[in-house]
Order: C-alpha cells, then sequence, then structure tokens
C-alpha cells in the first residue's frame, strides 16, 4: 500500500472512531444537560441545553434519600468483592496454569464453559443456596428455619468473590510467565506461596488491574442481586438508591434528581478507567497469548 493509501486509511479508520465515541458520549451529555434543568423544562422544553443551570438539582437529589448510605454501602460491596476477586482468581489461575494436577484439564474447561452461562440463569439456585446457609440468620444445620445470609454483608460479596472470567484472565496470563522463575525459586528454597505472591503473581500486574477494573465496575453498578436478597436502606447500593425518583407508583419520575444523581454515581467509574486504560487495554490484549 503506497504512503497515501496509508494516510487516507488511517484516516478513515480515526474518524470512524471520532464519530463511534461521539455517539457513545451522547447519552452521557444528554445524562448532564438535563441534571441541570427544571422539571418543567424536561416535559415541556425542545432545547438540550438548560435555560438556567440549576445545580441545586445535585445537593437537593442527595437529601431526597439516604445517598450517602447508598454509597456507602457500594464503596463496601466494591472493596468487598475486589478484594475477594483478586485473591481467589489469582490462586486459581495460578494453580490452572503452573500447578497440574489431576483433573486440572476438566477444570480448565469447565472454567471456560461457566464464562458462556449468564449470572441469570444461576440467580435462583444462588439465592436459594444464600438462604440455606447453616447456623446463619436462624437456620438450624439443615439450613432450614432461617434467612440463612440473606439481607447481610455476607450474602451481598461472598457470593461474588471469584467470577470465571476472572480466572480465566490471570490463568491466561500466568502461563505466559517461563517455568524456569519457578524451578530456579525453588531450587533456592522458596516455598510455594512465596513463589506465588512475591515472585509471580507481581509479574501479572495489568491483568490484576484489569481484573480490578472490571470487577469494581460490576460491583459499582450491581443492581439485581441486591434487589433480590435485601431489605432494609442500610444495606442496599448506590444503583437501588435511584429507584427513589421514580415514585412509588413508578409513574411520577423526578427527571432532575434522576439523572443528577445518576451522574454523580457515573463520574467515579469514568475517572476510574482513564487512570486505569493504559493497563486495562494491555491486560485485554494480552488474556488471549496463550492458551
Amino acid at each position: 500500500m503506497s504512503r497515501a493509501g496509508s494516510t487516507a486509511a488511517k484516516w478513515s479508520v480515526n474518524t470512524f472512531l471520532y464519530i463511534g465515541g461521539f455517539l457513545m458520549a451522547v447519552p452521557f451529555l444528554w445524562m448532564v444537560l438535563t441534571s441541570l434543568k427544571t422539571s418543567d423544562e424536561i416535559i415541556f422544553g425542545t432545547s438540550w441545553l438548560p435555560s438556567n443551570p440549576r445545580w441545586s438539582n445535585y445537593s437537593e437529589a442527595l437529601n431526597v434519600a439516604p445517598f450517602l448510605t447508598y454509597f456507602r454501602n457500594t464503596m463496601v460491596l466494591v472493596v468487598g468483592q475486589t478484594t475477594l476477586t483478586l485473591i481467589f482468581s489469582s490462586m486459581a489461575g495460578y494453580a490452572l496454569a503452573k500447578l497440574p494436577f489431576k483433573g486440572s484439564k476438566f477444570f480448565e474447561k469447565y472454567v471456560v464453559f461457566m464464562i458462556m452461562v449468564p449470572f441469570q440463569l444461576v440467580i435462583i439456585s444462588a439465592f436459594l443456596v444464600v438462604k440455606s446457609i447453616p447456623f446463619a440468620g436462624g437456620n438450624n444445620l439443615a439450613g432450614s428455619g432461617g434467612i440463612g445470609w440473606l439481607n447481610s454483608w455476607y450474602g451481598l460479596i461472598i457470593p461474588f468473590a471469584a467470577s470465571p472470567i476472572y480466572i480465566f484472565l490471570a490463568r491466561q496470563f500466568y502461563s505466559t510467565l517461563p517455568n524456569e522463575l519457578i524451578e530456579a525459586a525453588r531450587i533456592d528454597g522458596a516455598s510455594e506461596a512465596r513463589i506465588f505472591t512475591r515472585i509471580m503473581t507481581p509479574l501479572i500486574k495489568p491483568a490484576l488491574i484489569t481484573i480490578g477494573v472490571l470487577q469494581t465496575e460490576a460491583a459499582w453498578n450491581s443492581f439485581m442481586w441486591p434487589l433480590i436478597i435485601t431489605r432494609d436502606d442500610s444495606l442496599r447500593p448506590l444503583q437501588l438508591g435511584l429507584a427513589v425518583f421514580t415514585g412509588v407508583d413508578g409513574k411520577s419520575i423526578r427527571w432532575e434528581y434522576l439523572m443528577a444523581a445518576s451522574t454523580l454515581a457515573t463520574i467515579p467509574m469514568l475517572l476510574l478507567f482513564v487512570i486505569a486504560q493504559k493497563f486495562f487495554i494491555q491486560g485485554i490484549a494480552g488474556a488471549g497469548i496463550k492458551g
């Protein structure tokens, strides 16, 4: 391909990406602009731009419901789920990649199979398992008589302590590391735990950051599972709190407050992806390096 043709192709690709990026940004732009309008402007107005930006919508939205509690609950979910996910996914990925054991090939195929199973298909069985935890929530040894881990932090966090896609991602990165590192460490007398924590795991930092970003986003936006197993505002996360603005009957929606709260809920995730973008791209790109 000539230099002129290469330049034209580059410009075409860049133009396509800019258009795609703009189209994806339009809903967020509309949300921010709507959050600065009055209720009458939203319902009867025809312009995207607010006639007189109403910044007080943000403070008023925070006072409609206990949003500080919702933010706190969401942060607890993010920290709890992400921490456990990083620990268990890295351990499982390392075992599958570097510690061959009987049946390891079966477990690798099982992990890949579970990636294709959406959570909605197992949500009922997950609910029953959480409800039947022995000696929790008034349950007896058989897991009956009480509510188990329903309406508790255990039920919100522990079912998401690991995910097949994250185990697979960690396994792919560990597979790219040379076995000679492990053998040399063993010769030097390093324990398996030290090899895992001090030698091998620091080398897959892009994968760990990718897992952390993805799980943080999932925990931050969690809605269905908390809706099913929680009853108290003291446990409900931010996304459930946004339902306050739809009204009890679902008809009296306060759009200006809903958009203001949604903007506040979106900004942290945007900042997270901007900060971790470099490592996130490396992690996704390296997931298929080695089968």
